[in-house]
């Protein structure tokens, strides 16, 4: 550690630090990010959201490169960081899209310039710094935190200059080359994330509507959900998994039009979670699956693979009851529905007799037919399992065929 107050030449500071000091601060940074973020949270409570929600990373980077840069540029004079100015940029588009002024965002940082400046006078008790010293640090902070405004001016009237049915438009087009399947352009996603300030996140859940949406309401949706209520097949894209406030946001917003959660996926599969919500739906409109107003994909997922291939699942159960084959067709249903319900609950006679409205001595009557047909095939493992599949498929198709 050097000893900036040990060198008599140190005692006034050096245009306008001594590159030294630089050696001082660099390991305050990952405290004072810390500090400047617990600070900010108590003085403005409208950022609390944005340090835990999914732009959190975003703005610990920001804050981690703004401290990072200055103290670059104490040490390497002229110093300049591309990274760091755009995240500050984005910090000011941000503050547009939620709908703020400036003068929070300008009041954040000179809260954490004087977290910083407590920091250094704290060094400079340690180390006997001059006075002159601090005070040297005191003003080009201060000038750095004006250059760290102005940089987030240009995000915000960036996105001051935009319509609102451009930011919309912008959104839309997200939300379409998300869930398009991948491999997703990552590029021009990019780019639109970087327009539209929203933070591509590590996974997400697509929730597929029933339409019309015309009782949707966008303006309750959280910020970060993407959402085209307008189309034929309406779907919206929430960042991450649903959470309790998650889902009494999407309650509120919905307002009563039926839905099907798709299951939480990585943000490069969205395609399949939009492909398996509007299968669901398919199958409540054929009567497979109940209706509710909220309808969870992962409730179904045994149903949604049975019947991902119906005519596989048919080549299946050909020859998995072939056995079968040469019954007439109502003796041969009876002894498929028993089956069914043996293969499936391993229940005594008794009880699946209960299940289908029998005596339990006509049951045994059936498990013993069915013995004579399948013989060792019903204790093979395989074909024990590859039968309950088919048979579970016959069960749900036959639910559409009764509806």
């Amino acid at each position: 550690m050097p000893s900036i107050a040990q060198s008599p030449a140190l005692g006034e500071p050096l245009d306008p630090l001594p590159r030294e000091f630089a050696a001082l601060m660099r390991p305050e940074i990952p405290g004072l990010i810390k500090e400047i973020g617990i600070e900010i949270e108590r003085a403005y409570p409208v950022y609390a959201h944005l340090f835990n929600g999914p732009h959190s990373d975003a703005i610990r980077q920001g804050v981690e490169h703004a401290l990072s840069a200055f103290v670059d540029r104490v040490d390497h004079p002229g110093t300049k960081s591309a990274l760091r100015d755009e995240l500050l940029r984005q910090f000011g588009r941000v503050e547009a899209y939620e709908g703020r002024d400036l003068d929070t965002l300008q009041g954040a940082y000179r809260l954490g310039a004087r977290i910083a400046l407590r920091r250094a006078k704290s060094i400079g008790r340690t180390y006997n710094l001059s006075p002159t010293l601090i005070l040297a640090f005191a003003d080009a902070l201060f000038a750095y935190v004006d250059e760290l405004e102005a940089l987030s001016r240009e995000g915000y009237l960036t996105v001051q200059t935009r319509t609102v049915s451009d930011v919309a438009a912008l959104r839309r087009k997200l939300l379409h080359l998300v869930v398009a399947g991948p491999p997703l352009p990552r590029a021009t996603i990019a780019e639109l994330c970087r327009e539209a300030s929203w933070q591509l996140p590590d996974e997400c859940t697509v929730v597929a509507l029933r339409p019309p949406a015309g009782h949707v309401v966008p303006s309750r949706f959280d910020r970060d959900v993407l959402a085209d209520p307008g189309l034929p097949n309406p779907y919206l894209l929430v960042p991450g998994p649903l959470t309790g406030e998650r889902l009494a946001m999407l309650d509120d917003a919905l307002a009563g039009t039926p839905a099907v959660l798709g299951l939480t996926v990585p943000t490069a599969q969205a395609a399949h979670s939009l492909r398996w919500s509007r299968r669901v739906l398919q199958l409540i409109d054929d009567g497979i699956v109940a209706d509710a107003p909220v309808v969870r994909c992962e409730d179904h997922l045994t149903t949604l693979w049975l019947l991902s291939d119906p005519a596989l699942m048919d080549q299946l159960a050909r020859r998995e009851l072939a056995p079968l084959d040469g019954l007439s067709g109502t003796r041969r249903d009876r002894l498929v529905e028993t089956l069914r319900v043996h293969v499936s609950t391993r229940a005594p006679a008794e009880q699946v007799g209960e299940m289908l409205g029998v005596h339990a001595q006509t049951v045994r009557y059936r498990l013993r037919n069915l013995d004579n047909h399948f013989g060792d095939r019903l204790l093979d493992p395989d074909h024990r399992f590859a039968l309950e599949a088919a048979l579970r498929s016959l069960h749900l198709h036959g639910r559409k065929r009764a509806d």
